[in-house]
């Protein structure tokens, strides 16, 4: 296994994450290699590595989630290390073994933990051991209906089953009495069955209008954890994020201060190491609950960058090369101002179907406060293969009201055309008077949209 400065790393995904791990490692003096499917052959990661290989047809099975030739061009171009990114392999216990096992560092968690992170009932577990709150509900995977209808007796209705393995909202189903339990119960294994090759599910209260607050953690080869500033991601459709902030308006420094704590423990305890993010529910009365771990950098990293000064990735690649956070932090974490991120994907505002093509028109804000993260250019072509998400929107203000203004102001300097984007919806958002006031829980898009639009799959 490497030790030491990295000469080349691997990225092992595609679009804006690829282009922003290869950005991290040009800073760090680091060579990259790019792996790119064939649908992606021009895509902006392929032209900024300092290599580049493609292994695989546009589908992902054959591409980038084949382990195999992922593992071949890592051996190929005699690569140090490997980045994940987010989404793919980047929580697959199963791909980080075989790194280890092939000399190369896998810059993430070691496997046992993600494994451990990745069950979420075994997480729910260890936060519960560890003094985390997490919500009422089963201790284990349901082995049948009636076992989990006499669960949701003893907690009380609504309920919400959910894949043990997973995310993104695929099976889940919320349950309002014992008469629905049964039916749910079979459509949600079914779902996940089929989307995560196991339909283990686990039940748990259902909160009626949360807030979804998560929290960075940074973790060192050598037992230092640290918490960062916590990100309000209640702005949902069907479970996916569509606009987040940090910090959030709904936390105080109180309680900040105290999750931090707890969250310090846990993570040291299970022997966490590099980047992972801590999700929880805030009910009504301002209380957090543990939902689940993710094991990787987030898509939604670049608003605590900006209020920290932060750069995760590169935290990520120097953890991973041993070094120590005292060393990568150079000091207290401050929260500096407010930041905002809209993900800008391509489908239809309105219908929100997805809106594969060719950019024929592009040009991304600039100014104070204002990052763009994207891999796409004029001409360049959006596939139909993968996840819709075109660009990352950011601003910073010095406090929340500036932050908004800003991304008014940026999202009106957008441009993209030839496709149809969010940006229409995003401008929408930002414009509520709940929004505004940060009145904000996971059914605001909903209660914003009409009832049709609202239902409309993803």
């Amino acid at each position: 296994m490497p030790s030491g400065r990295f000469k080349k790393v691997l990225i092992a995904n595609r679009g804006e994450i690829a282009v922003r791990v290869i950005s991290a490692c040009k800073e760090l003096g680091i060579q990259t290699v790019a792996v790119y499917s064939e649908a992606d052959r021009y895509s902006s990661h392929v032209r900024f590595a300092d290599q580049a290989l493609c292994i695989g047809p546009a589908k992902s099975a054959r591409s980038y989630l084949d382990q195999p030739s992922i593992i071949s061009a890592a051996e190929i171009t005699n690569v140090d290390a490997i980045h994940p990114g987010y989404g793919f392999l980047s929580e697959n216990a199963g791909f980080a073994q075989v790194c280890e096992t092939s000399g190369i560092k896998f810059i993430g968690p070691k496997p046992e933990v993600i494994r451990l992170t990745g069950v979420k009932e075994q997480a729910r577990a260890f936060m519960r051991k560890m003094g985390v709150p997490t919500l009422p509900g089963s201790e284990g995977v349901l082995q049948n209906p009636d076992e989990a209808l006499e669960l949701a007796g003893q907690i009380g209705y609504p309920v919400i089953l959910k894949a043990s393995a997973g995310g993104g909202g695929r099976g889940m189903r919320v349950v309002d009495g014992a008469a629905d339990l049964p039916g749910l119960f079979t459509q949600a294994q079914q779902e996940a069955g089929a989307a995560f090759s196991t339909p283990d599910v686990y039940l748990e209260k259902y909160i009626r209008a949360p807030r979804h607050i998560e929290f960075q953690v940074l973790a060192d080869e050598h037992g230092q954890v640290e918490v960062l500033p916590e990100r309000e991601c209640s702005i949902q459709r069907r479970h996916q994020k569509l606009v987040e902030e940090s910090p959030s308006p709904a936390m105080n420094d109180r309680l900040r201060g105290e999750m931090a704590a707890a969250l310090k423990k846990a993570m040291a305890t299970a022997g966490y190491t590099n980047a992972g993010t801590v999700e929880f529910l805030m009910d009504e009365q301002g209380k957090l609950y543990f939902i689940e771990m993710n094991a990787r950098v987030q898509v939604e990293h670049p608003v605590t960058e900006f209020v920290t000064g932060i750069d995760i990735v590169k935290a990520q690649i120097r953890i991973a090369q041993g070094e120590r956070l005292g060393d990568i932090l150079r000091g207290p974490v401050e929260v500096r101002g407010h930041a905002l991120e809209c993900r800008i994907n391509a489908e239809n505002p309105e219908t929100f179907a997805p809106s594969a093509g060719r950019i024929t028109g592009f040009h991304m804000p600039g100014g104070m406060g204002v990052r763009v993260d994207t891999w796409v250019y004029t001409d360049c072509v959006i596939p139909p293969f993968y996840d819709s998400l075109v660009a990352k929107l950011v601003t910073h203000g010095v406090d929340r009201a500036e932050a908004i203004r800003r991304m008014n102001r940026a999202l009106d300097m957008f441009i993209i055309e030839g496709i149809h984007t969010s940006i229409p919806l995003h401008r929408r958002i930002l414009a509520h008077p709940d929004f505004q006031a940060g009145r904000l829980d996971t059914g605001f898009i909903g209660r914003m949209l009409s009832p049709e639009k609202a239902a409309i799959p993803a």
